[in-house]
């Protein structure tokens, strides 16, 4: 991460200096080809289209700030306060208590369980009425069968949600039930690690990196018995909806 914030740094500067010293502007297309082949980079068409369109969008944000004047008398900020003044903290929350519904039938065909809520999944769960495995198996395939189309999964972890289904399931036929998560499957963006499976960021340079660590939310999901099936896309380095694989649809439009 650091490697690429010093190698966009550069890119920025270069393009500046290059761009004062051929007199052209800053978010010119040959400017921003002619900066990377400084810095000994290349960059598709596409993507120079969208560094200009980043560049331009920076621009805009930085005269703004230079629009607005500090007087040299102004003495600098000794204390970070991000409190307007006069706010008061509120006292925290008491914890929240999830209701299950009283009754949930449950759907003959598999694609109106998909879209149940979390509450009437985990009422089927809990009273035994569907399996955490049955209903991992139901979200896997139909992440298979829509992935091509939407472009939504990075990596499936089929592997590792089928195991935790059957453990779960398992708890709960000895009397043990974790809670509304108890055998629920969900997918984390790909900006989140999970140890055994690669974490890229969305990013061609990173699609092949793995981190030997578990990021605390994906913890604290497993340990409520929420089941992980796939790793989601995000657009390359959390921008936008493009990533390595190609541009996330979204099925509603």
């Amino acid at each position: 991460m650091i490697r690429l914030f010093i190698t966009g740094l550069l890119l920025v500067m270069a393009i500046k200096s290059n761009c004062q010293d051929r007199g052209i502007n800053l978010i010119d297309t040959a400017g921003i080809r002619a900066a990377a082949e400084l810095v000994g980079l290349n960059f598709t068409g596409e993507e120079i289209v969208q560094m200009g369109r980043n560049t331009a969008q920076n621009r805009s944000s930085y005269s703004i700030i230079r629009d607005f004047m500090v007087d040299n008398a102004v003495a600098p900020a000794f204390v970070f306060n991000p409190l307007p003044n006069g706010f008061i903290v509120p006292p925290p929350n008491p914890p929240v208590e999830w209701a299950l519904p009283d009754f949930v039938e449950i759907p003959e065909n598999e694609h109106d369980i998909a879209f149940l809520s979390i509450p009437e999944l985990a009422y089927l769960i809990k009273n035994k009425i569907i399996s955490s495995v049955e209903l991992t198996r139901i979200y896997l395939n139909r992440l298979k069968n829509f992935n091509d189309s939407l472009l939504c999964v990075v990596t499936l972890t089929e592997e590792l949600a089928m195991n935790t289904a059957r453990q779960l399931d398992k708890e709960l036929s000895e009397g043990m039930y974790r809670g509304p998560l108890h055998g629920i499957p969900y997918g984390v963006k790909d900006l989140m690690a999970v140890e055994g499976y690669p974490t890229t960021w969305g990013a061609m340079p990173y699609k092949d990196q793995e981190l030997n660590i578990t990021a605390a939310v994906v913890k604290k999901l497993e340990e409520a018995g929420a089941v992980l099936v796939a790793k989601l896309t995000s657009g390359a380095l959390a921008m936008g909806d493009v990533w390595f694989g190609g541009t996330t649809r979204n099925p509603w439009n």
